[in-house]
């Protein structure tokens, strides 16, 4: 037992595992415990009819005592045993099969319950539940060919019984497969979306300190030349493989000039909101907690990049503001590295009542569909990290609509939340 640190014993906390079968198994214990009940209130009440009662009553004690020491064993899935089940289909099947030896055949030929009665039902589900289907086939034929041995042939009624059960117990088996196949799936992705969600956070800080900080420096120590120029170079190329871990998995293009002014923008504008919760000469109204966006796309215009904007001030939280131009960036990296570094750019900012709305469109080649899913699934994580990952953590969303031959269009929706506009 482990001790808390006043040194007194506790107990272990208990881990409770989930299972989407479980209650099959505690269904099928009651169905049996039921089921006996049953089948000897019905031996009690037709004791006087049988052929040789005493033979009758010797297999009904002996299925009590069954029941009474294995009730147990149909409670989890450990401790029903494959060695249970067949011990516990044999019973059902002697059960059936003893039928015809103590009982008259007058009320065989007259359609009487056999001694296990509808108990048989519990052994064959059981093998359902445990097994699937196939299983739970197996058993349903092996308790068929019984019954139809017991009656000496095949009557309606006999058939009627048997298909029923045949059905039920396959159908049964099917469902737990597919429940455990769906069980398994589910604890996959749980553990998918954790470990994804964690990487996704790692990777965001990443982008916006230490990509941006390696681009500062390669950009510096070429300006100042000298030892400075070897430092520079060396902390770009730290920069494109950490760059290419994070994002793609490859190795990408050279970056230009462009490129690395734009990052030292984007990384002074990103550790002056860290630092004070505000842009550098970014319009307020009042509140602390408010910048303006427009501040943050601005950086991004050039000859190839139109921005659109309000004339007024769009106000969002700081946090919320660099998130979204965060995102802004990645569409725009996307742009250059998919359609190339001639494509052209519009961005347009929007302020609305409840929203900010930016769409980012490029007149590139488009994206193929199913491109996205494909690339997401070898691990390109770029829009669904960089832009989707951003804008969900926000609370809005991320909608990309592509033409192949007309350009991709990029919607980014932020929710005002408590730190907007009042």
């Amino acid at each position: 037992m482990a001790q808390d640190r006043g040194g007194r014993r506790t107990k272990p906390p208990r881990v409770i595992r989930m299972s989407v079968e479980l209650p099959l198994w505690r269904a099928l214990t009651g169905y049996r415990i039921l089921t006996l009940g049953y089948a000897l209130a019905l031996f009690i009440v037709n004791y006087r009819d049988f052929a040789h009662p005493l033979g009758a009553a010797c297999y009904m004690a002996g299925l009590t005592g069954w029941m009474a020491l294995t009730w147990s064993r149909t409670t989890s899935p450990e401790r029903c045993t494959k060695r249970f089940l067949i011990a516990d289909l044999t019973i059902a099947l002697g059960g059936i099969l003893l039928t015809s030896a103590v009982d008259s055949w007058a009320r065989i030929d007259d359609g009487a319950p056999t001694l296990p009665s509808i108990w048989v039902a519990g052994a064959v589900l059981g093998f359902a539940i445990k097994g699937g289907w196939r299983w739970a086939a197996l058993a349903s034929t092996l308790v068929a060919i019984a019954n139809l041995v017991e009656r000496g042939g095949i009557a309606r009624d006999t058939v009627h019984n048997v298909l029923l059960v045949w059905v039920a117990s396959i159908a049964i088996g099917y469902i737990v497969e597919v429940a455990r196949a769906s069980e398994r799936t589910l604890a996959r992705a749980l553990q998918i979306e954790a470990a994804t969600r964690e990487r996704e956070r790692l990777a965001r800080d990443i982008h916006d300190s230490v990509l941006q900080v390696l681009a500062m420096v390669q950009r510096r120590g070429a300006e100042i030349g000298g030892e400075a120029a070897e430092l520079g170079r060396m902390a770009g190329e730290q920069e494109i493989a950490l760059r290419s871990l994070v994002s793609s998995g490859l190795v990408p293009s050279q970056r230009t000039p462009e490129q690395d002014a734009k990052d030292a923008k984007d990384a002074e504008l990103v550790q002056a909101v860290r630092a004070s919760g505000e842009l550098p000469a970014a319009p307020r109204d009042g509140d602390d907690g408010l910048c303006d966006v427009r501040v943050l796309l601005a950086v991004h215009a050039g000859a190839r990049v139109s921005f659109a904007e309000p004339g007024s001030p769009v106000l969002l939280g700081a946090g919320a503001a660099v998130e979204l131009a965060a995102a802004v960036s990645a569409a725009l990296d996307n742009v250059r590295q998919h359609a190339g570094e001639e494509a052209r750019a519009w961005i347009l900012l929007e302020d609305e009542p409840g929203e900010v709305l930016v769409t980012v469109r490029d007149d590139g080649p488009g994206i193929a569909e199913g491109r996205l899913a494909d690339a997401e699934r070898e691990g390109r994580m770029g829009v669904a990290l960089s832009i989707r990952g951003r804008l969900r953590d926000l609370g809005g969303s991320a909608e990309l609509v592509s033409v192949p031959g007309q350009g991709t269009e990029v919607e980014l929706r932020v929710p005002r939340g408590n730190g907007g506009r009042q």
